[in-house]
């Protein structure tokens, strides 16, 4: 019998907390003392506005909307992220698999949710953590070059599938929850990527891909591929 889902009804990400807080102090502070310490109120006119817009986009950057994947998830796929898809090709994997892989690669801009959900139901084999350069997140050698971390999944099915989360030129913290050895579900949260990054997953050859280059892709709700029954 399948194991209830844990739901995480989170709308701003606890990763964010922080970050909202201070900036919102840094930013109040410095308002008040345009405001209150200079004879000129035209530099807190012209800041005040700036600060707000600059505190609402970190807000729109870290909120988490509250989603719940309806489909039946044997053999399915779902994207682990929000942004679009840059690369849909057969590579050689040669971190963990050392064999032929289909590579799908989503790349978030600093405007999408960058929470990162499990793309398959099953238990987590393996994570590991590797340090690399920070190059932009959609170009192709990020997969191999940046910072990363790597998550293999076994399926119910006995099939393995790797998400590779990859920091950009603006990330610079990757949050990875996963640990080997636990059962994992579609609807939990995989990690967190800070500030533009990317989510490859590797999946066998002859899984069936349900996506374009270019296409769109909402965490937790598009279907990807179907893996070989």
């Amino acid at each position: 019998m399948k194991k209830l889902k844990k739901l995480k009804r989170i709308r701003i990400h606890h990763e964010g907390t922080d970050t909202l807080i201070i900036s919102a102090i840094l930013l109040i502070a410095l308002n008040a003392a345009l405001y209150c310490y200079i004879e000129s109120k035209w530099p807190f006119f012209l800041v005040a506005p700036v600060s707000i817009v600059a505190w609402l986009l970190l807000l729109n950057f870290f909120r988490c909307p509250i989603r719940l994947f309806k489909g039946d998830t044997q053999q399915t796929v779902v994207a682990s992220a929000d942004g679009k898809i840059v690369c849909i090709e057969e590579v050689d994997e040669h971190e963990y698999f050392h064999d032929r892989r289909l590579l799908i690669s989503i790349f978030m801009s600093p405007l999408n949710v960058h929470a990162n959900w499990y793309p398959v139901d099953g238990v987590v084999k393996k994570v590991a953590h590797q340090k690399g350069r920070f190059q932009a997140a959609y170009l192709p050698k990020s997969s191999t070059e940046n910072e990363r971390s790597m998550v293999v999944i076994e399926t119910p099915e006995g099939v393995e599938v790797m998400a590779r989360q990859i920091a950009g030129a603006m990330a610079r913290r990757i949050v990875t929850y996963a640990e080997a050895g636990e059962d994992c579900y579609i609807d939990e949260h995989m990690g967190f990527i800070k500030f533009g990054s990317r989510v490859d997953l590797y999946l066998p050859l002859g899984t069936e891909v349900l996506v374009q280059l270019g296409e769109r892709t909402v965490g937790n709700e598009t279907v990807i591929a179907k893996l070989k029954g």
